[in-house]
């Protein structure tokens, strides 16, 4: 296999985002959602390309000096594989990582707090999955590509995931009212994701992000067989609009209760 030019992944998830825009406007889950809805700009700029850019530099010389102390990468553990098979590799097993990570940040009140921005949006449509506090990102895509790296992979498979992780972040929370069948039990899509950020009540579910099978298997699905009706923060919880303010907000002094209900809930037993 050759290695991709560098422009595909970016052609490919430019395309992409545009297919699920004119999907959106054609079969909407929630008929009356804008496309340029409040926070498009925050979301496309200063998390989509901004964060993108700074934190795949931090991320990337990270990676590369820790093979450089370490010498992992010579030792080419998963070099013999197919590419392919390395690919599925590091696709499901990051996937079950963070499956449990993101029950976790559920859970716990402060990783909550650097969970909490990507819940903030009162709209959730393709590029809602952009936003994401850059602690998170930092924590989760060096857990993603440094074994990518240090086990010695082609270096295709990690731009291939990379691809992977932007295409199906879009559709996961696109507003298409797609319905998957017996798909949802295995892959996961909008029908089951959008409930994820839900705030109708104070059960949370759904925290898979590609293969929806972890939910099934570990009795976190919700799957009702309608749109929900309000997303965004449980309890409507303040939360800033800039994206500076949302970063600092995750340092803010602990308030009694917290704007998840099982961070709620914590918070009123403590």
């Amino acid at each position: 296999m050759t290695h991709f030019a560098w422009y595909h992944p970016l052609a490919v998830s430019a395309a992409w985002a545009v297919l699920m825009v004119v999907l959106e406007r054609r079969f909407p889950a929630d008929r009356g959602q804008k496309l340029f809805r409040e926070g498009f700009f925050l979301d496309f700029f200063w998390y989509t390309l901004f964060e993108g850019a700074v934190l795949g530099f931090v991320i990337g010389t990270l990676i590369t000096r820790i093979d450089a102390s370490t010498g992992w990468s010579r030792l080419h553990v998963v070099s013999g594989w197919p590419v392919w098979l390395q690919l599925a590799f590091f696709w499901v097993t990051h996937d079950f990582y963070i499956y449990w990570f993101h029950r976790f940040q559920h859970k716990n009140r402060f990783f909550w707090r650097t969970h909490e921005a990507h819940h903030s949006g009162k709209d959730v449509d393709w590029l809602s999955g952009s936003r994401s506090h850059s602690l998170e990102i930092l924590i989760n895509q060096t857990i993603e590509y440094a074994p990518i790296t240090l086990l010695g992979a082609h270096p295709d498979v990690a731009v291939m995931k990379g691809m992977l992780d932007a295409t199906w972040g879009m559709f996961i929370h696109s507003n298409i009212g797609v319905r998957m069948g017996v798909l949802q039990y295995v892959l996961n899509g909008p029908e089951l994701h959008r409930w994820h950020h839900a705030c109708e009540d104070e059960r949370e579910y759904n925290f898979a992000t590609k293969l929806a099978l972890w939910d099934w298997i570990f009795g976190t699905a919700y799957r009702p067989g309608r749109t929900a009706k309000r997303y965004g923060l449980w309890g409507d919880a303040p939360f800033p609009k800039g994206y500076f303010a949302q970063h600092l907000y995750a340092f803010r002094p602990q308030a009694p209760i917290e704007s998840g209900p099982d961070t709620a809930k914590a918070a009123l037993t403590d």
